[in-house]
C-alpha cells in the first residue's frame, strides 16, 4: 500500500508538470492571433462543441445502457465523456505532425466550457452527483489556460527567452509523461487486472474509439482540422474527470473507471497519433 501511495503521488505530480510544460511550450512557440483566430470560424468551432459536448456523452450514456456496467463504473465513463480538453492533445498532436497551435485553440475553447457545463449536465445525469464548478475550474485554470497565457506574453515580450526555454520545457513535459504513464500503470496494476477479466475495460475502449471517430468525421476538409479534432474529441479531460470523480461520489469504483480511461486513451491514441504521422509522411503511390 506504502508503494501503490507513492506511485499515484508520483503520478499526480506528473499530471501536474505535464499540463503546465505542455501549455508553457505552445505559449512560448505560438502567438495569441494564430491561437485565438481559429476561434472565429464559427463552423469549425460549432462542430468541436457539438462533438465534445452533446455527441461524445451521448455516445457514453448509450454504452452504458448496452454494456451493463455497476453504477459506480458507469458514473466513472460518464464523467469521462462530460469532461472535453486536456492538455495531452499537445503531444498527440505534435507527435501526428498536426497543427499544435489549432490543438491548443481546441483546448482554450474547450476547458473554460467544460467548467460551466460539467457542474450543470452532471447532476442532472447522475442525480448522486455533487460536482463544485469552483473546484472543477481552479485546478484547470492553474495548471493550463494560465500557463498558456505566461508563455503567450512571454513569447510577445521576450522572444529570445521563449525560443531558449522552449526545449527545456518540452523535455520536461516528455519526462512527465513518461513519469505520469508509468506511476499510473503501476498504482492500479490489481484495478486494471480486475476491469480486463470483468469485462469492464471495454466500455472506455468504446467511448475513446467512438469519440475519435466522431472528431474526425466533424473536421472537416481539412487534414489538420480532422486529426485534431479527432484526438481532441477523443482524448478526454481526465484531471476534470478525476476532480469530479474524487469530490463528488463516495464509491471508490467511479474513480477506478476513470483511471480506466485514462491508460485506454495512453494506449489507444499515442500509437493513432503515430499511424496518422507515418500515413502524412508516407510517399503517394502512382496510380496505375
Amino acid at each position: 500500500m506504502m508503494l501503490r501511495d507513492v506511485l499515484s503521488g508520483l503520478a499526480n505530480l506528473a499530471v501536474l508538470v505535464f499540463a503546465v510544460t505542455s501549455m508553457l511550450s505552445v505559449g512560448f512557440v505560438h502567438s495569441a492571433r494564430e491561437i485565438l483566430s481559429p476561434l472565429r470560424d464559427v463552423s469549425k468551432l460549432l462542430r468541436a462543441l457539438l462533438a465534445n459536448f452533446v455527441l461524445v456523452p451521448l455516445l457514453g450514456l448509450a454504452i452504458v445502457r448496452l454494456w451493463p456496467l455497476e453504477r459506480p463504473l458507469e458514473a466513472g465513463l460518464v464523467l469521462v465523456a462530460m469532461a472535453a480538453g486536456a492538455p495531452f492533445l499537445i503531444k498527440l498532436t505534435a507527435l501526428a505532425k498536426a497543427e499544435v497551435a489549432l490543438s491548443a485553440t481546441l483546448l482554450v475553447l474547450l476547458l473554460p466550457l467544460t467548467v460551466l457545463y460539467a457542474p450543470i449536465v452532471v447532476p442532472r445525469v447522475l442525480p448522486e452527483a455533487d460536482v463544485s464548478a469552483v473546484a472543477l475550474a481552479v485546478p484547470l485554470v492553474l495548471t493550463m489556460l494560465l500557463p498558456l497565457a505566461v508563455g503567450l506574453l512571454v513569447h510577445a515580450r521576450w522572444p529570445a527567452l521563449a525560443r531558449r526555454s522552449t526545449p527545456v520545457v518540452r523535455h520536461a513535459s516528455t519526462v512527465a509523461l513518461v513519469v505520469l504513464v508509468a506511476g499510473t500503470t503501476l498504482a492500479n496494476i490489481p484495478t486494471i487486472i480486475e476491469l480486463f477479466t470483468t469485462g469492464a475495460i471495454v466500455a472506455p475502449v468504446l467511448l475513446i474509439v467512438g469519440a475519435f471517430v466522431i472528431g474526425f468525421l466533424l473536421g472537416g476538409k481539412d487534414r489538420n482540422a480532422r486529426e485534431v479534432l479527432g484526438l481532441g474529441t477523443a482524448q478526454r479531460n481526465i484531471s476534470a474527470a478525476t476532480v469530479m470523480a474524487t469530490q463528488g461520489f463516495a464509491d471508490n469504483d467511479t474513480l477506478v473507471m476513470v483511471i480506466a480511461a485514462s491508460l485506454a486513451g495512453f494506449a489507444l491514441l499515442f500509437p493513432a497519433a503515430a499511424v496518422l504521422r507515418r500515413s502524412e509522411s508516407a510517399p503517394a503511390t502512382p496510380n496505375g
